[in-house]
């Protein structure tokens, strides 16, 4: 199985976070995610939150959620993190997504099968995070926020990614504070790891008679 796109949820996503994030300045970017986790049709969402942070997100993600039926997972650094969170979610939507506390280089480690994460930058590591998650066998769509407030602005998806997942396709959108999203295929015969598997091809020359090996 791979991800495969539905326009159906995604619209449907993408509708509801506009009228949920009316009231909220700068919703463009939490319509736009709402929307690609709906439209992938992600079974385990993943953000990261903390205190003062942006909540029209999570709104979005939860929208999402109700047209996939998956879950939604939020990592926040400590208790008071957790309260404000929960809060303002029960606030504005009416129910709270699933809550894990601790620091998310840790949290992503206890989870497995993520197929939509999604980084505030500005607040966390994403290349030290991408190195520890465990993503879904059909691939994942991973989206950095905050792309540009960052002092230094060396993100590189190959690299963060240390070759254990194919890049299918990047792309830098100038939303909000700018989103940096990557879709990943799937770990394939590799299981959780992440690994790809690679195969050798072994080719012959006649006239030569010399043997080549090939790395695929």
């Amino acid at each position: 199985m791979k991800l495969v796109w539905s326009p159906d949820k995604a619209s449907k996503a993408y509708l509801d976070t506009v009228k949920s994030c009316e009231l909220l300045q700068e919703s463009n970017e939490a319509e736009l995610i709402s929307a690609m986790a709906a439209g992938w049709d992600a079974q385990m969402i993943v953000e990261t939150w903390s205190r003062g942070g942006a909540t029209s997100t999570s709104i979005g993600l939860s929208n999402a959620i109700h047209q996939t039926g998956g879950r939604h997972i939020c990592i926040v650094p400590n208790e008071d993190s957790k309260t404000e969170y929960e809060s303002i979610m029960e606030k504005t939507t009416g129910i709270s997504p699933e809550i894990v506390i601790g620091e998310p280089e840790e949290a992503m480690e206890k989870l497995t099968g993520i197929d939509f994460l999604v980084v505030d930058c500005e607040k966390n590591d994403f290349s030290r995070i991408l190195k520890v998650v465990k993503l879904g066998n059909r691939g994942a769509v991973l989206v950095c926020k905050n792309v540009s407030s960052r002092a230094v602005c060396d993100f590189r998806w190959r690299s963060v990614l240390d070759g254990k997942s194919r890049i299918v396709r990047s792309a830098f959108l100038p939303v909000g504070k700018g989103l940096d999203i990557a879709h990943v295929a799937g770990a394939g015969k590799s299981g959780s790891s992440g690994k790809i598997e690679r195969k050798w091809i072994r080719r012959f020359d006649r006239e030569s008679g010399e043997e080549f090996v090939i790395r695929k």
